[in-house]
């Protein structure tokens, strides 16, 4: 039976005289409060509870997410229709300073989440901007607390910027099934906005005077007659743009029900904002917009964005993965790369798995900061995955320890597609591992029955093996010995160790378990035993998990159920350590974390297992730490199996930091704008792969970067080291420590020219980048005496490509063609002078950048692409400024330095019309390849 939202509320109401008194985690989410407390609701009526909120009722509507129109962006298409099962609450209005402050005043929250504490008289009416999806997400929670509901969001860890507002908060999950305060999903926010959207009624770029106004103050609503005013959302299109609850992800051409989101936001952490605000025109808000100008991360904050709250469980519902694939549960990354990184010594790491609920591989690279799982959807059963040395491909089987049947061995890249799938070809083969021998080679261990190994005879009729592989292709299998002994080989080769239904081991006194006179033996009293796994550190010690034994039972000093304690045994089969399971849970495929001889040595003390609830479900994969019995939460879903953890570094043998060497992009650092530095790291990683032969350096913002195509320029080997948002600081920086130093074939570089950027202090972008990069700061210190570890590892960087927009082509920083479309202006031109402290300082950084450059023999110029030419019909040079004929003078006193300027904007006269562009700003791929022969043309002149 469906109940409407209304009379859930209700029966919750009367219900919670039944209430009993539960305590927090830490992440302050109350699981229940004193029915004394809970018995204050029963006499409040709802439409107080909801003060400001009008209840939604669907009707089992259907709204439209998205549009088919193709010059919307990516992310935007294509249209896609979500049924609404269910009820729910949304804020009227936006959340106000006043309530902002009167909530968390009145709430115990985080010490040093200091936002909205302070609100002047004069504008407390007006949204709470400036806050970051995770300050949205504590104001539900707090409101949540103080209403005496549950809260919808739960988590481990905040972490608070210096203005005290959040900028992160570890192991985040959202609880659909929650009633309770908490941000709309996409489709609730479409389908309320979508009764009465009109934009131009707005607090909008045309009527706004380019700031915030009071909540429902805009004609959208005041005209209204006092009843619709009562019921109406307003400023959904304008005034604050506003977070909802989905992560951003591609949509797809169907009907989904109950829909929430993206199942994660991918390498990014991607959310959605929606509605446009005072700084947009009437013409660029529409109901399928979902994002800003510049990617929209959880961390990101901009003065122009706030939210409103909704409130309800959702039942059913479904998430949309990257590869289009529809799922009713999601994997949660509970804990960050570098949280996990100082428990290993290096956030070098990456978590495979299997997803039990699909049958797929899922992995979680922490190396690149992901705050995600990618799945690999196929139609193969993935059992015991284990990642390789050198952490670029997993083996894997489809058949699983302890049920005799036959079974593959596959190994495929660990990528997002899975690619280079190859198989073994033998007639069964069951749990890989694998070993790097002596002579270098890589083997993958396997046996050829992974059954109960009870029984002596059938256990004899089994074998163990090993296959050579490289270059995607296995060599010819070896047998190594008699017996399935899939728990592993130790490094010297000595003992071998297995599992389900006994510990048995292959040991060999002197030289190889593969002699004749090798011994086979039972360990552990012959009890029961499984997930046996031996370590990779030398010590040949065994991590196993048993049935409540009576040897384990007496080593623990404690009574036990089945796999609630974790065993150590030593080389010889003692008992060493007993570690138990949290109460109400139990362990699950336990291994050691993978030890490679190139990782260090805090992982030669760690277990990674899942931790089965008292349901039955693998809910979680944790990391066992064996020296204090502690354990780090990883992941968690509803049935995560056979986990492996890898790691990579070596402090003792490396001269260069593996957390600081190389990168150029961290991610976990706050950065206000992440592409910017995604870019640019990348750009980085290119630099340091062809930094001889490089010619010619262009550096400049997103115009230059999706307007000059490298592999076009025929006069000098070319090398595009542009990025979002570049400006003359970090140009400066970058030529400084990098291009002069170490380009040694350097014989042109040119920078883009954009007026408004020369107005820019190098507090405004380039030290956020700085600050947030350990490699910029590293590389100062280190770069001349560990060069080659430093370039080494910077090159073997991963970019994920979804870590860059989604409108990309190809492969490429060249985008899709669109048309000119409005031209808009971002901020105010009134400020923006040549007599300007800030611009003079950049003036006199150019021209002393010229200065050097020519000392060097190295020519210079400047670059101007093209810009929508309706900007002519405007008093704004472009989007980002300055006057236009402030604009003209910066150009002159730029030629009248004898800088050569390669114009080819005109100041609007161009002949780049809308079949060449992508937006008002940025030239699509066919404008870029016009742009490139041009300049082509200009390097020709320059040899």
């Amino acid at each position: 039976m469906t109940f409407s939202l209304g009379r859930k509320i209700l029966l919750f109401v009367l219900g919670s005289l039944l209430a009993i008194l539960c305590s927090c985690d830490s992440s302050g989410r109350s699981h229940g409060a004193t029915s004394i407390i809970r018995s204050k609701n029963q006499e409040t009526p709802l439409e107080e509870l909801f003060t400001g909120m009008r209840l939604v009722e669907t009707a089992k509507k259907t709204v439209t997410l998205g549009t088919d129109d193709s010059t919307a962006p990516a992310r935007e298409r294509p249209s896609m229709k979500v049924s609404l099962t269910y009820d729910f609450y949304l804020g009227k209005n936006e959340v106000t300073r006043r309530e902002f402050k009167m909530v968390v005043d009145s709430v115990a929250v985080p010490g040093k989440w200091k936002i909205g504490r302070s609100v002047p008289s004069d504008s407390l009416y007006f949204p709470i901007t400036g806050v970051s999806y995770y300050d949205a997400v504590l104001f539900a929670n707090a409101k949540s607390k103080m209403k005496h509901f549950d809260t919808a969001y739960t988590y481990k860890s905040a972490s608070f910027d210096s203005d005290g507002r959040c900028s992160g908060l570890e192991g985040l999950m959202f609880h659909p099934d929650v009633d309770a305060y908490r941000l709309p999903t996409e489709a609730e926010w479409v389908m309320a906005a979508g009764e009465r959207w009109n934009p131009k009624k707005g607090w909008n770029s045309e009527n706004s005077g380019r700031a915030l106004h009071k909540v429902c103050s805009a004609d959208d609503v005041s005209t209204l007659d006092s009843a619709a005013r009562d019921s109406a959302f307003c400023d959904m299109g304008g005034n604050a743009l506003e977070w909802v609850n989905d992560w951003l992800g591609n949509f797809l051409d169907t009907t989904i029900s109950n829909f929430i989101g993206a199942a994660d936001g991918g390498s990014l952490d991607e959310r959605v904002v929606k509605g446009g605000s005072y700084n947009d025109s009437p013409k660029s808000m529409s109901l399928h917009g979902r994002g800003d100008v510049y990617t929209v991360t959880s961390s990101s904050r901009a003065d122009y964005v706030g939210f409103r709250l909704a409130y309800g469980s959702i039942p059913d519902v479904l998430w949309l993965n990257a590869d289009g694939s529809l799922t009713d549960s999601r994997i949660n990354v509970l804990t960050r790369a570098s949280t996990l990184g100082a428990a290993l010594g290096t956030n070098n790491v990456k978590l495979a798995f299997r997803n039990d609920l699909s049958g797929n591989l899922a992995y979680v690279d922490f190396s690149t900061g992901a705050l995600s799982a990618t799945e690999i959807h196929d139609t193969l059963d993935v059992y015991h995955p284990e990642i390789s040395p050198d952490g670029k491909f997993v083996a894997f089987c489809t058949g699983l320890e302890g049920v005799s049947r036959k079974s593959s061995v596959y190994v495929r890249r660990l990528d997002q597609a899975g690619s280079k799938l190859v198989k073994l070809n033998v007639e069964s083969a069951s749990i890989p591992r694998w070993r790097v021998l002596d002579n270098g080679d890589t083997v993958i261990v396997y046996v050829t029955d992974a059954g109960n190994n009870k029984d002596e005879s059938s256990f004899k009729s089994t074998s163990t093996w090993q296959v050579k592989f490289g270059n995607f292709k296995f060599g010819t299998p070896q047998k190594l010995f008699d017996g399935a002994y899939h728990g592993g080989v130790s490094e010297d080769g000595r003992l071998a160790v297995t599992g389900a239904r006994l510990l048995r081991a292959r040991i060999a006194e002197k030289n190889s378990i593969l002699e004749k006179n090798a011994k086979d033996t039972v360990w552990y009293g012959g009890e029961q035993a499984c997930n046996v796994s031996l370590s990779h550190d030398g010590k040949k010690r065994t991590v196993f998990l048993d049935f409540a034994g009576e040897t384990g039972r007496k080593f623990a000093g404690t009574d036990y159920s089945t796999h609630e304690m974790l065993l150590v045994a030593d080389s010889t089969g003692a008992l060493v350590r007993a570690i138990p399971a949290p109460a109400g849970e139990s362990f699950d495929h336990a291994e050691w974390v993978s030890r490679t001889s190139y990782s260090p040595e805090a992982s030669s003390e760690s277990v990674v297992a899942t931790l089965v609830n008292a349901q039955g479900a693998h809910s979680k994969i944790v990391l066992v730490n064996l020296a204090d019995s502690s354990m780090l939460e990883i992941a968690s879903s509803v049935e995560l199996w056979h986990p492996n953890l890898w790691v990579y570094g070596n402090p003792q043998k490396e001269t260069a930091s593996s957390d600081s060497a190389g990168v150029y992009y961290d991610p976990e650092g706050e950065y206000e704008f992440k592409s910017s530095a995604i870019e640019l790291a990348y750009k980085m990683s290119q630099f340091w792969s062809s930094y001889k032969d490089i010619e010619y350096v262009a550096f400049g913002s997103s115009m230059t970067l999706n307007a000059l195509v490298e592999d076009s320029v025929k006069a000098f080997k070319a090398f595009n080291m542009s990025y979002t948002l570049g400006d003359i600081h970090g140009f400066l920086f970058l030529i400084k420590n990098y291009i002069i130093p170490y380009a040694s074939s350097l014989k042109v570089v040119s920078v883009e020219l954009t007026p408004g950027f020369l107005f820019h202090m190098e507090k405004d972008m380039w030290s956020d980048l700085y600050e947030n990069s350990p490699g910029y700061k590293y590389d100062e210190k280190h770069l001349q005496k560990q060069f080659d570890a430093i370039v080494e590892k910077a090159k073997q960087k991963e970019f994920k490509r979804d870590m860059f927009s989604s409108d990309y082509l190809d492969d490429t920083f060249l985008l899709p063609t669109r048309e000119w479309g409005e031209p808009e202006i971002y901020g105010e031109l009134i400020w923006m002078y040549t007599s300007e402290p800030s611009f003079k300082a950049v003036h006199q950084l150019i021209k002393d950048l010229k200065s050097t450059l020519e000392a060097q023999g190295v020519k210079f110029f400047m670059n101007i692409t093209p810009r929508n030419p309706q900007y002519t019909e405007t008093e704004s040079f472009d989007y980002f400024g300055p006057d236009r004929n402030v604009a003209k003078k910066i150009i002159t006193l730029l030629e009248e330095d004898e800088i050569l300027i390669f114009d080819e904007n005109k100041m609007g006269e161009h002949d780049y019309g809308d079949d060449m562009a992508y937006n008002m700003i940025h030239v699509s791929k066919e404008g870029a390849l016009r742009y490139t022969a041009r300049l082509d043309s200009l390097l020709e002149t320059l040899k």
